[in-house]
Formats: structure tokens, C-alpha cells, sequence
């Protein structure tokens, strides 16, 4: 056998890999400018395709809690208006919360702290209880539109027993960098 038969006769080194062939006959044809191809797996290859299944996780998931035993939260738009006022679980994130609760806050990157459409300004007397936001959340802030000394990404923030009563305030627009070039969306 010729060097090239060996090589195309080896056993696949990855799934990835086909073990096929040109038809002899139409590879010959001189017929056209293009010959037509026709691909076959060769004989005594074997092709396995396997099905992977695995239990689905929801991403985000968020489990209500009783009424009455939660940690409440309130969400203002930027005129101080009353939005909702909800229940969540500690540990829960406040994007996760308000996209439970149909609550217009738009989280882009959905909590990878890639865009800055989840941003909220937190009420100053919970503000200190929160953990000083990092590098990545300080540098998505920048970008936001209508920053405060009290502005954190509501991706960030996670409910503590401490934040009970927590404010969280929208602005009056986010920008979007990924969908509008920057322009601003009122809420």
C-alpha cells in the first residue's frame, strides 16, 4: 500500500474526524471544469453519534419565597415613584429578581458583568451593608448612564438578611452599547 493509502486508512484520532472518500469516477471526469464529488464513508468505518443528555438547570433560577418570610425589596423608577415592592430569597441577585417580577430592568449581558443596562442606584443607608463592588463591576459602571456615588450593577447585588428593606432606584435611561451604539433607552 502507498504511503497516502496509510494515511487515509488510519483510525480517526478524534470524533471530529470522517473517514471518507472521493469517488474514483468522478474524480477523473474531465468532463467539466469542476468535477462533481461524491463523498462516502468508507467501508468498515464506523460513524457513532452519541446522545448526551443532562438534567436541565435553569439559568437564574429563582425560587419565590413565602409570603411574609423573605427579604423585601423595593424598586422606585427614577422620579421616586413606586414600582414593585417584592420578596426574594438571601442570595438572590437583584436583575435575577426583577426579571422574576417583570420589572423593567434590562441586564443585556444577563449578569456577566459585560454591560451596564442592569444598573441601580441603591438607597445610601443600605449602600454601606453592600461588599465593595470589583474592578469589572467599578469599570461597567463608568460606561452608565446617570451615575451616582451610590450606583452598583443589579447583577452584583446579592440579598442579604441586612439589606431587608433595601431601595433600589432605575435610572432614566440605560445605554446599550451591544444593541443601539450608545444611545439611551428611557425607562
Amino acid at each position: 500500500m502507498s504511503r497516502s493509502t496509510m494515511n487515509f486508512l488510519r483510525p480517526l484520532k478524534n470524533s471530529r474526524q470522517i473517514h471518507s472518500k472521493i469517488s474514483p469516477s468522478l474524480a477523473s471526469s474531465s468532463s467539466s471544469k469542476n468535477p462533481i464529488r461524491i463523498i462516502k464513508p468508507i467501508l468498515g468505518s464506523s460513524i457513532k453519534r452519541n446522545l448526551h443528555t443532562t438534567t436541565p438547570r435553569l439559568h437564574g433560577e429563582i425560587t419565590r419565597p413565602e409570603p411574609g418570610t423573605g427579604i423585601k425589596l423595593t424598586f422606585k423608577d427614577s422620579k421616586g415613584n413606586e414600582i414593585k415592592t417584592i420578596e426574594g430569597n438571601e442570595g438572590d441577585d437583584l436583575l435575577s429578581l426583577a426579571h422574576e417580577y417583570d420589572v423593567d430592568l434590562e441586564g443585556a449581558c444577563e449578569g456577566s458583568v459585560a454591560c451596564s443596562t442592569c444598573h441601580v442606584v441603591i438607597d445610601p443607608k443600605h449602600y454601606d451593608m453592600l461588599p465593595e463592588p470589583d474592578d469589572e463591576e467599578n469599570d461597567m459602571l463608568d460606561l452608565a448612564f446617570g451615575l451616582e456615588d451610590t450606583s452598583r450593577l443589579g447583577c452584583q447585588v446579592k440579598l442579604t438578611k441586612e439589606l431587608d428593606g433595601l431601595t433600589a432606584t432605575l435610572p432614566s435611561a440605560t445605554r446599550n452599547m451591544y444593541v443601539d451604539g450608545a444611545k439611551a433607552r428611557t425607562h
